[in-house]
């Protein structure tokens, strides 16, 4: 057995943590700190510290699972089950179409997984309807970003620019808790003499750390932004030569702003126009500053136009495309980024190229080997795909997601799942969602293979095999692989890592997220590639021409006018990758970012006298995601055991609860019921609950589905409910 450590990073959140692992001689795996990965330093938090727990046996899945005649899931041989998965997924194709097939992936797949999931959705089964998990934690934000700058990747800047900026206002993120080992970058801004301001409806261990708190009420972040923008515009803090020469738009833009002057503001979202100004003297006084937001503003019916809005405020004031300032989204899923760029998603191909483009798909179709016109259309997005099951969607074939935990009207969509003629899950666990499938078919975890993830920061990064997976596991690459041959398409689904990145190095040349200049070599010899990297020479022939537009910056030990793809970078051999975009130019076809012009809307279900309190979902730090890992490991559970009901003093009091009762939170939807957990840290309007858990405690259940018309994201952070109190 292997003794030395491995080099690697973490299973969990976009930060990517590094770490080492190390097999002992009792079996189990020793992680242990990577100091030399500048993201963490060596830091970990809870969920890394104890993410080999999930490597055991006794809390993994061993066997592929089929149901039998009596309905139980039973264990199988694999030719048995990848036998039923085909003959399930082709028989719907062949009786109802190849749109009664869907595909459902997730953020926490690699590089490598997503873009073969994809083209195995695209050329074997033919079908449109593929989406994925990450649509439920940043789409608004790249639709956003994508909007005004023509380009998304979640930081437009490494996190070291951080502590060195003179302000950064945070919008929705509790960061101290969703990555803790982002915290030091923030703790140093203050101990370099910059500010910091946290926005979010509770006081959160994050909004502790800030000089200025704002608390709005959920759902109103559109209109605090909109209200800064007046002010900055009011008070002669707009850089007007920056707004002429880099940008277009404004004047719409500006008219839109000035109808939300601040009492109006005030009055929307509670926050007191002496904040307000507070906030805008903070932001615009600094010669650096930033916006950061995250699923706070982004999980709403209008995320698109909430970011949208905090984007016109950095670019009025000069910020977006200069060092140490802009704006940018924390991502959340581990390779959330890399996810949403390589061909899961319903509207795209690798590259973050657009499925509906004939020059893309035609580049794509290319490299597979495959006609252009084979390839079908944009599908729906996740929650409609979700939403269609059982009816238009009659089989699912589901990797690495637990939606009957983590969509939103979860029960209902816990039914249109039970719906299916056929479902398929591989997973690394026995999740919620995985306990209704047909077959279960096991894989291996981050540990017992090799893959790429892409970070928050656009860092593509080398995931390294430390240890051999337990006998009777398969990899997501091996059950493509055998999946496609078995509905008859025998090539082009390789099983090694390395040679499907070298594909999609190829399908991704000349888009938006070029990888065609990245390597295994180079991720291992330079702590990963920040991308657009594209291919230099004659490295990758389809990679080697830059697109006119695309996003230009600081790359990697050259200057700020440097282009990805340039004479300057190709005399120089390798293309040193891209930390910080968008210094010289933007992404668009004259360059100059775009103000979009949006106006306060309120969510999509107001509090009234049957449902008069507003209900805020999140994370705990001990927890991830769905929880269908974290919650099988024994000191994690100890720390946070189940869901619980957050709410102010005086509500509690209304309702007659005392610290710990149970409480019943109720809306549109359904019902879960939970502890009171009873604090002076959130509003007395709003309620919180973490998503973590199914059952009775499940938050899910009560979040709205109304989607946002752009980026399809479901309203997660702001519905409608009542309490009531529970006789046990």
């Amino acid at each position: 057995m292997q003794s030395t450590a491995t080099p690697t990073h973490c299973p969990y959140c976009a930060l990517q943590c590094g770490m080492n692992l190390t097999p002992t001689p009792d079996g189990t795996v020793e992680v242990s700190e990577r100091t030399d990965f500048p993201v963490n330093r060596g830091a970990l938090c809870g969920k890394g510290r104890t993410s080999a727990a999930v490597l055991a046996r006794d809390v993994r899945l061993t066997s592929p699972l089929v149901r039998d005649g009596g309905g139980t899931l039973v264990p199988a041989s694999w030719d048995e089950a990848l036998d039923r998965i085909a003959a399930g997924l082709g028989r719907t194709r062949a009786e109802h179409g190849p749109d009664a097939v869907g595909v459902f992936g997730g953020g926490g797949l690699t590089n490598e997984k997503a873009y073969t999931l994809g083209k195995f959705a695209r050329v074997v089964l033919g079908t449109s309807q593929i989406d994925y998990n990450g649509r439920f934690c940043m789409s608004s934000s790249a639709a956003a970003g994508i909007k005004a700058f023509g380009l998304d990747r979640g930081l437009p800047f490494p996190l070291e620019d951080i502590p060195k900026s003179g302000c950064v206002i945070l919008v929705g993120s509790n960061l101290a808790e969703t990555m803790p080992p982002s915290l030091r970058f923030f703790t140093e801004l203050k101990e370099n003499g910059g500010t910091l301001i946290v926005i979010d409806p509770r006081r959160t261990k994050t909004a502790e750390h800030a000089d200025l708190h704002l608390a709005p009420r959920p759902g109103t972040d559109l209109a605090l932004a909109l209200g800064l923008l007046h002010l900055v515009i009011a008070e002669g803090r707009v850089d007007e030569e920056y707004v002429r020469e880099r940008t277009a738009g404004w004047e719409d833009a500006r008219a839109a702003a000035m109808a939300h002057w601040p009492e109006y503001v005030e009055r929307i979202t509670g926050v007191s126009v002496p904040q307000l100004r507070q906030t805008v003297r903070m932001f615009c006084e600094p010669e650096s500053a930033m916006v950061l937001t995250a699923r706070g503003p982004e999980q709403q019916s209008k995320g698109t136009d909430t970011v949208g809005a905090w984007i016109n405020l950095c670019l009025a004031t000069g910020r977006a495309g200069r060092p140490l300032s802009g704006y940018g989204c924390l991502t959340g899923q581990g390779n959330g980024q890399g996810g949403r760029e390589h061909g899961q998603k319903a509207d795209q191909l690798p590259g973050y190229r657009k499925l509906d483009d004939p020059a893309a798909r035609a580049h794509v179709a290319g490299v597979w080997g495959v006609d252009p016109d084979s390839l079908p259309g944009p599908g729906r997005s996740a929650y409609e795909l979700l939403d269609a099951l059982g009816t238009d969607i009659r089989s699912l074939l589901l990797m690495a997601s637990n939606p009957v935990v983590s969509a939103p009207r979860a029960a209902h969509i816990e039914e249109r799942i039970r719906s299916l003629d056929f479902l398929a899950v591989c997973d690394v666990v026995l999740s919620e969602t995985a306990a209704l499938a047909d077959v279960v078919l096991p894989v291996t975890q981050w540990a017992e293979e090799t893959g790429t993830t892409t970070s928050l920061e656009g860092r593509v990064l080398l995931r390294r095999r430390a240890i051999t997976p337990p006998e009777g596991i398969r990899s997501d690459l091996e059950v493509l692989h055998e999946l496609a041959a078995r509905l008859g398409v025998e090539k082009g689904f390789p099983t090694d890592p390395e040679e499907v990145f070298e594909e999609l190095r190829r399908a991704s040349a000349g888009g938006a997220a070029d990888y065609s200049g990245i390597t295994y070599r180079r991720l291992v010899e330079e702590n990963g590639v920040f991308w657009p990297c594209p291919a230099t020479g004659d490295a990758v022939d389809e990679g080697a021409d830059a697109r006119p537009g695309g996003p230009t910056g600081e790359t990697a030990g050259d200057g700020p006018d440097t282009q990805p793809g340039s004479q300057a970078g190709e005399t120089q051999g390798e293309h040193p990758g891209t930390p910080r975009l968008f210094l010289d130019r933007f992404a668009t076809p004259d360059g100059r970012a775009r103000f979009v012009p949006v106006v306060h809307r309120a969510i999509a279900e107001e509090p009234d006298d049957e449902y008069p309190v507003l209900l805020t979902t999140g994370r705990v730090v001990a927890q991830y995601q769905s929880g269908a890992q974290t919650r099988r490991v024994a000191e994690l559970n100890a720390a946070a055991p189940g869901p619980f009901v957050e709410l102010h003093p005086r509500l509690a009091a209304r309702l007659g609860a005392a610290e710990g009762d149970p409480v019943a939170v109720v809306s549109r939807r359904g019902r879960a019921v939970a502890p009171a957990r009873i604090t002076n840290a959130i509003r007395p309007d709003t309620v919180f609950m973490p998503f973590h858990w199914p059952g009775e405690g499940r938050a899910n259940t009560l979040t709205n589905p109304a989607l946002d018309p752009t980026s399809r994201m479901p309203e997660f952070k702001a519905c409608a409910v009542r309490l009531e109190a529970v006789e046990r």
